[in-house]
């Protein structure tokens, strides 16, 4: 059975192949084309096979686990691998925003865009099938082993399909409408700009959030305090600190036991809370219980 590494690396060097594969295709389509959508869908796909390289690097880093300098794994190397692939698109979608609006300027301002060539138009549709393909089989594998990395990287394989649709919109109104209406492209190329400016926002708020240690939700952790209370011999949990490292999840709490048990049983709750909180969260959950005895706690 493949390890968790090796489905993310099968997953993301399929989608890297096919990435290198868009990318060129898109971009020469674009320049021979005379399409400003394609050539920006083609700068898009050129960012995706960056990501798919980042992705490669951390992940195989993240999946160390502990070691003498990370006591904690090394589950943040994916979180900022996520960081980077959101802040990548932030940048070319901006760039290509950018270039849209000029390019809608100097139309309005009586400049002549060439009109699109039907190469520009093929290689939007075989661009949407490739990546909607790609975007259903990476977000399976991102699923399967619970990597937000992953699970983003496919969002922006989506992203790129998206973009194409845009793409094909554009190219394929501008050269069935005419001269006239060649303005549809540069129009296409600023809607997924702003399609990408928005995903690469969603990427790059939760891993902020992760690296600078925000705790999980409330709803999460009103569920470790229900599943620790309902461990018998649990008199009352507090101190309840949590965070995110990259797929894990990391706790720290007090537990409240009768002073009067020994230490052997005493540790045992503490076992038994330990267990009921992995069955639910995942046996690679960090979790660190510090005992009190009731008294002490009123």
């Amino acid at each position: 059975m493949k390890s968790r590494e090796q489905k993310i690396a099968q997953a993301t060097i399929i989608g890297s192949v096919v990435n290198a594969l868009l990318t060129i295709g898109k971009i020469v389509a674009g320049i021979a084309g005379h399409s400003a959508a394609m050539l920006a869908d083609g700068l898009h796909s050129l960012s995706d096979f960056i990501s798919d390289l980042i992705v490669l690097v951390c992940v195989r880093i993240s999946s160390k686990g502990r070691d003498e300098d990370h006591d904690y794994g090394h589950g943040k190397y994916e979180t900022l691998a996520t960081l980077c692939v959101g802040l990548l698109l932030l940048f070319v979608g901006g760039e290509l925003l950018w270039n849209g609006v000029q390019d809608i300027r100097n139309s309005l301002n009586g400049v002549n865009l060439k009109r699109p060539d039907t190469m520009a138009l093929w290689a939007a549709f075989i661009s949407i099938l490739a990546k909607e393909l790609l975007y259903h089989y990476t977000l399976k594998v991102g699923k399967d082993v619970s990597s937000p990395v992953v699970i983003a990287n496919a969002w922006h394989h989506r992203t790129d399909a998206l973009s194409s649709v845009g793409s094909a919109i554009g190219i394929g109104g501008a050269i069935i409408l005419g001269e006239k209406w060649v303005i549809l492209d540069p129009i296409a190329c600023c809607c997924i700009s702003v399609l990408i400016i928005v995903v690469a926002l969603r990427m790059i708020g939760p891993s902020l959030n992760e690296l600078l240690e925000v705790s999980l939700p409330q709803t999460m952790e009103n569920e470790i305090v229900s599943l620790a209370l309902c461990v018998e011999g649990v008199r009352g949990i507090h101190n309840l600190k949590t965070r995110k490292s990259g797929p894990n999840i990391i706790i720290d709490a007090h537990i409240v036991v009768d002073p009067e048990i020994s230490l052997l049983i005493a540790h045992d709750i503490s076992t038994n809370v330990e267990k009921s909180i992995r069955s639910k969260f995942g046996n690679e959950t960090q979790i660190s219980i510090h005992l009190e005895p009731s008294e002490e706690a009123e």
